[in-house]
């Protein structure tokens, strides 16, 4: 079995590092590309609708086109010439790569003799894991995620009407006791191998929520690395649309990732839930600057930039993740924290307005360390949905209910009526730029010295 992440070797521990997936800190300097070139699934989920398409939708699943391996190989090699920050390779959809194997594997053997610096990554719901662990080690792919919702097939029913397997089709309780026996299976293999597993779990209230921390157990008994929790986000014209689900408050999910991490297991709370075609830092998505049309057939790729651009990147994550260790050495626990929300487009920045924020980094800070909490996504207050059916304030009304238990929110640009919502619920909104660490803590000192203030004035 696979060692705990506390363990890992120093091998396990570079790979990580570099991966913005698995590393909190990596996440804010390294890059990912998600190739769509799996098309096919081969199960069904109750909260999604791959029918359902809009170049405006950020969700898992969601792709602008799909790409053949020698388009993807193109695509790649041109983003690799650019992007001197790219670490990680993926195929995540917009089906179930190993659904659709000749066209995921062929992709993956393309990219990696052309672009060997890379980690490989794929993502799957785990079906059909068992058959292809053999050439997932060949192909040196060192980071596989599984998507987990349940480990009891009547909870499962109730996410998955149906799978389909070596043509049969299999429904109801019989259908979700295959797949988790599947992917427990494949989880296992992959660990006793040495893989990075990362599971994702979907939390649906009402279906699967009290039953995560008995998820989280028993993959961590497994070997995974990583669990991964995010809200529920249900596709129009799914069933869960039609069952009029919703998905969990900020706090649900917030209380449970903490119980999670009580448990032992690493808890991931940066996921951005990214489209299947995505490109850039985690919380960006530069897809559409990369345009297939528009890279060359064969560009050169600078393997000596790339490698010096990545090792300093590597002596600044170092950097950070020893200062934030000497900073909290001892008091975290012992101090009060504020809550602060940030509007950014990625970068580790504040750089974002709030009206075109579609999330918020939530961060806790004692006024020395801060450390994040999760990422609450949103609808545009000023795009949308919000501007084309006159709905602004709805829009509005939710934004500041997810944001009710901040303090200060974080951005680089804020209007009039919003700042008086805002302030009504007291989130003290702070118009700043500039790296998201030293803004926090300059806002709280900001902050505290006005209350102060007014204190010493009553």
């Amino acid at each position: 079995m696979m060692q705990p992440s506390s363990c890992l070797s120093k091998e396990a521990e570079e790979e990580i590092s570099r991966h913005p997936c698995y590393s909190e800190e990596a996440h804010r300097f390294y890059a990912r590309m998600h190739i769509p070139v799996a098309p096919a699934c081969n199960i069904q989920c109750n909260y999604c609708n791959r029918k359902f398409d809009c170049v405006n939708e950020s969700r898992p699943g969601v792709v602008s086109e799909v790409l053949s391996p020698e388009q993807a190989e193109r695509k790649v090699k041109g983003v690799a010439a650019q992007l001197m920050q790219l670490s990680v390779v993926g195929v995540a959809g917009p089906g179930d790569p190993l659904a659709n194997p000749e066209q995921t594997f062929d992709t993956f053997a393309r990219v990696k003799r052309h672009v060997p610096d890379v980690s490989l990554c794929l993502s799957t719901n785990g079906l059909t894991l068992y058959r292809h662990v053999d050439e997932i080690v060949e192909l040196g792919i060192r980071h596989v995620t599984i998507t987990i919702n349940a480990i009891d097939p009547d909870i499962g029913r109730e996410i998955y009407p149906w799978v389909f397997d070596e043509g049969v089709r299999y429904e109801g309780r019989e259908a979700a006791e295959l797949l988790i026996s599947r992917q427990l299976a494949g989880l296992e293999m992959l660990a006793k191998l040495g893989i990075l597993v990362k599971v994702n779990s979907i939390m649906i209230p009402g279906v699967n929520d009290h039953h995560l921390p008995a998820v989280s157990k028993r993959v961590k008994e497994l070997g995974a690395t990583l669990h991964n929790v995010t809200p529920l986000i249900i596709a129009p014209g799914s069933q869960y649309e039609m069952d009029g689900r919703k998905a969990p408050r900020p706090k649900e999910l917030h209380n449970l990732q903490e119980l999670l991490g009580r448990d032992g297991m690493k808890v991931m709370r940066h996921c951005r839930q990214c489209r299947a075609d995505a490109i850039g830092l985690l919380g960006q998505d530069r897809n559409q600057d990369f345009p297939l049309e528009a890279m060359e057939a064969d560009p050169v790729i600078n393997q000596e930039a790339r490698a010096q651009f990545q090792s300093d990147l590597d002596s600044k994550i170092r950097e950070r993740v020893s200062a934030k260790q000497a900073r909290a050495k001892g008091r975290w626990e012992e101090t009060p924290r504020t809550r602060v929300a940030v509007a950014t487009r990625g970068g580790d920045k504040v750089n974002q307005h709030f009206g075109h924020a579609t999330e918020f980094l939530i961060y806790d800070t004692d006024g020395a360390d801060v450390r994040l909490v999760g990422v609450r996504k949103i609808q545009a207050y000023c795009h949308g949905k919000a501007d084309c059916n006159g709905d602004k304030a709805a829009t509005l009304q939710e934004i500041i209910t997810i944001l009710n238990d901040c303090r200060i929110l974080l951005c680089s640009g804020i209007g009039d009526g919003p700042r008086a919502s805002l302030n009504k619920i007291g989130v003290l909104p702070l118009v700043r730029k500039g790296g998201i660490q030293e803004a926090i803590l300059e806002s709280v000192k900001y902050s505290s010295y006005f209350e102060n203030i007014n204190i010493s004035k009553g």
